[in-house]
């Protein structure tokens, strides 16, 4: 068996090598045409992302996709390709899939399309059905096995995410998935990285990251969204009686169908790690695994 094992190794090292060196060979390159015609002239205009314009694609085999232009990444090709491949390797039921990209004198990205858009038009379009409270709670903990999974299991685990509603997607079964990781992340958005120059202990942009998710978790239970500006939301989960005045801050939408005691563990969880206590908020990634 063992050498069976190493015969194995000796056989597959060098396309290891080629992979971690070369355009992953299970990314799909489009050519611009086949962008051109599966976003019929690029005319399925879903919205204006950091980097550009993001279009719905119909490709002739079948796949229906997101293209996403990248407009102002500004080192060069090979800097392009490293990137592209990095999030090549990325692979969670909760990031939204690369499917492949297409480069020249303009650069795309092509993702999974997802069937019910954004968090962020689910919890505040008028014109969408509410999400009920078990599938909010249920996108608090996907967004949390996403992050867990960038943090704890990436090599190497330095990748820049933006968590906000607008960046957790939601497919046809309503399951949470993170987009916008990598250099696609917003720009002032923060990397995701442990100090591998101090065991131990937490970059001090995680905490950010962390921070971020804390602003997520009381969107989900206020249905209240607020800009950099607006802290108000976050000023009140962080006092002492905020537990107090809970069941004014549940979002109407709900009515009284959520548990009162599950309401409240989320907000703890979000006063937590908006104040940056960085042990609490890898503990609740945890649960994840359990």
């Amino acid at each position: 068996m063992d050498r069976l094992l190493t015969r194995i190794r000796v056989f597959l090292l060098p396309w290891i090598r080629f992979a971690r060196s070369e355009s992953s060979p299970f990314i799909r390159h489009f050519s611009c045409k086949e962008l051109r015609r599966a976003t019929g002239s690029f005319s399925t205009i879903m919205g204006n992302g950091s980097h550009g314009v993001v279009y719905k694609a119909q490709f002739s085999d079948g796949l229906v996709a997101v293209v996403r232009e990248v407009r102002d990444f500004q080192q060069g090709q090979d800097a392009f390709d490293r990137e592209v491949q990095l999030l090549a390797r990325l692979h969670h039921r909760h990031l939204v899939t690369l499917r492949g990209f297409s480069k020249g004198y303009d650069r795309f990205l092509v993702f999974d399309y997802m069937e019910n858009g954004s968090l962020k038009e689910l919890l505040h379009d008028p014109l969408k059905t509410p999400l009920n409270w078990r599938r909010r709670l249920q996108i608090a903990v996907d967004v949390a096995a996403a992050l867990d999974y960038l943090h704890s299991f990436c090599d190497p685990a330095v990748y820049q995410v933006s968590v906000n509603s607008s960046n957790v997607l939601l497919d046809e079964n309503f399951a949470a998935k993170l987009s916008d990781v990598g250099f696609l992340a917003s720009e002032g958005d923060l990397i995701l990285k442990v100090n591998a120059t101090c065991s131990g202990h937490i970059d001090q942009k995680f905490k950010h990251v962390v921070f971020q998710y804390g602003v997520l978790l009381l969107e989900l239970v206020t249905g209240q969204s607020f800009g950099n500006e607006d802290m108000d939301l976050v000023k009140w989960v962080q006092e002492s009686a905020f537990t107090d005045s809970i069941h004014k801050m549940v979002d109407t939408d709900l009515g009284n169908s959520y548990d009162s005691k599950e309401v409240k563990s989320l907000l703890v969880i979000a006063s937590k790690v908006t104040k940056n206590m960085l042990r609490f908020a890898l503990w609740f990634l945890e649960l994840v695994h359990a």
